[in-house]
């Protein structure tokens, strides 16, 4: 008998899709928020860029997007500077931290950028794509003189996304195409940053997002918490993929999907809504084939309006989360924080809004910040069993490695059995009850199951892992 074996030892196996699984019950998948650090920079930009660690200047560099593209840096990739550059001259100044001038530099602002270490030619360091009418290949020795690439520029409306993906060098290009489902996301990639894919469509939204948009606009303007955009009307729109970051982690590609929710449509003509835009999750393994995840939960949502915070109307990633050396995942996304102008709420809304919520126009004049939020490694979903929840996993070979799991058992325990991985029974010693190993309480990133006899845990033939959850969360296992 021939098994499909997964490699644990390869890879941390999630729980974001079945990948790693032939039977799960008495379960739940949960997906987890990361937890809000706050505003890094403000002042009503944004960014399509995650920060960049540079290893010659011992920093973090980071691109941002205003009326310029702007350049900040940060010893700990919390608190971030604004350098004086000298490069462009505003207000007849170059005492700023301006990058890039689009209008003298084009054809556009550098809209992603990413430092390649592996390239061995130093004027190629930098790779990014400059924003314009579509999205232009280009290289730079640092960051700040930037070539076009003699090839074809590649489709895209006004959104995209960036990603090098280092386990298979390949740049990914995500851009926006539109599809019957209005925005939707298309694909380019390229080996070697030369020639590039033409764009393939890989997601795009359907009528369960149409019904989850009206679930959540009602719960917008019915919770008066929430600032609501000056126009609203009755018309059921569909929604639509605003863009989608994706991030290469543990042999998965990892989508951040902001799903573009219309409110309104904007006069004269319709070409636009007032809208929310969140963020939720999506898996894949081939980047052409995506599953949503735990039934399309948000990963991070909107925020009431308090007059201090910014995440109250538009969330988008700032391309995809960065991976910390103790290997905490990093989420740098843009929160926008007024749904429309004061002209609007003005002429449509009376200023009713901005009346009832004691909105300022220092508001509208700060109106988004770059901000961070921290997760757990792995922590993107855990399977949750309440009384008892089982998981077995797919079958692989057991060597002699440990068996490693990242879980929070605060309030509960979970329990594990060796399984031979064709007939899935216990290997004998191996089943519960029993008093080897005791069972996992606690809550660890990296806790590992510890049996009398370790030398025991070779095995001739494939093994799988039966997990009992008892009051407990299980983010991921794996094998070293």
């Amino acid at each position: 008998m021939s098994l499909d074996l997964i490699e644990p030892k390869k890879c941390h196996q999630l729980f974001l899709d079945d990948g790693a699984v032939d039977n799960i019950s008495g379960t739940t998948r949960t997906v987890h928020s990361p937890k809000k650090w706050g505003p890094v920079i403000t002042g009503g930009i944004q960014s399509r860029s995650n920060p960049q660690w540079n290893s010659e200047k011992n920093l973090w560099e980071w691109w941002y997007n205003g009326e310029y593209a702007f350049y900040a840096t940060s010893e700990d990739g919390e608190h971030w500077e604004k350098p004086s550059l000298g490069l462009v001259e505003d207000n007849g100044s170059k005492d700023n931290n301006i990058a890039f001038d689009p209008v003298d530099q084009g054809p556009g602002c550098p809209q992603h950028v990413v430092r390649d270490e592996s390239d061995p030619d130093p004027n190629r360091r930098y790779k990014g794509l400059l924003s314009g009418k579509n999205r232009y290949p280009a290289i730079s020795p640092d960051g700040f003189d930037w070539t076009l690439i003699d090839t074809p520029p590649i489709v895209s409306s006004d959104e995209s996304q960036f990603t090098h993906d280092l386990e298979s060098n390949q740049f990914l290009a995500m851009v926006k195409q539109g599809t019957k489902w209005g925005r939707s996301v298309f694909l380019s990639t390229s080996s070697d940053f030369q020639k590039f894919t033409e764009p393939k469509l890989i997601f795009h939204t359907d009528e369960i997002d149409r019904e989850n948009r009206r679930r959540r606009v009602r719960e917008i303007i019915e919770n008066p918490a929430y600032i609501t955009p000056p126009i609203l009307d009755d018309v059921d729109y569909i929604a639509e993929c605003y863009n989608m970051a994706v991030m290469p982690y543990q042999g998965l590609y990892i989508g951040f999907p902001t799903i573009f929710n219309p409110l309104g449509a904007i006069p004269p003509p319709a070409t636009n809504f007032t809208r929310i835009n969140q963020i939720e999750l999506a898996v894949s393994r081939d980047l052409y084939h995506w599953d949503r995840v735990a039934d399309r939960a948000l990963f991070i949502g909107l925020e009431p309006f308090d007059g201090e915070n910014y995440g109250c109307s538009q969330l988008l990633m700032a391309g995809h989360p960065i991976v910390r050396d103790d290997g905490e995942i990093w989420c740098y996304y843009n929160a926008l924080r007024m749904p429309e102008n004061i002209a609007r709420y003005k002429a449509f809304n009376g200023a009713q809004e901005l009346f009832r919520l004691n909105v300022k126009p220092e508001h509208f004049e700060d109106s988004g910040a770059l901000t961070l939020a921290k997760l757990r490694p792995d922590g993107f979903v855990s399977v949750d069993g309440g009384m008892c929840g089982t998981i077995v996993t797919k079958p692989f070979e057991l060597k002699g490695e440990d068996v490693y799991i990242n879980a929070d058992a605060t309030w509960g325990e979970i329990y594990v059995e060796i399984l031979d991985g064709e007939s899935w029974r216990p290997h004998e010693g191996f089943s519960v009850p029993s008093e080897e190993p005791p069972p996992f309480t606690g809550d660890s990133t990296r806790a590992k199951f510890k049996w009398k006899f370790p030398h025991d845990l070779v095995f001739e033939k494939p093994v799988r892992l039966k997990f009992f959850l008892w009051q407990a969360r299980l983010f991921s296992f794996w094998i070293e």
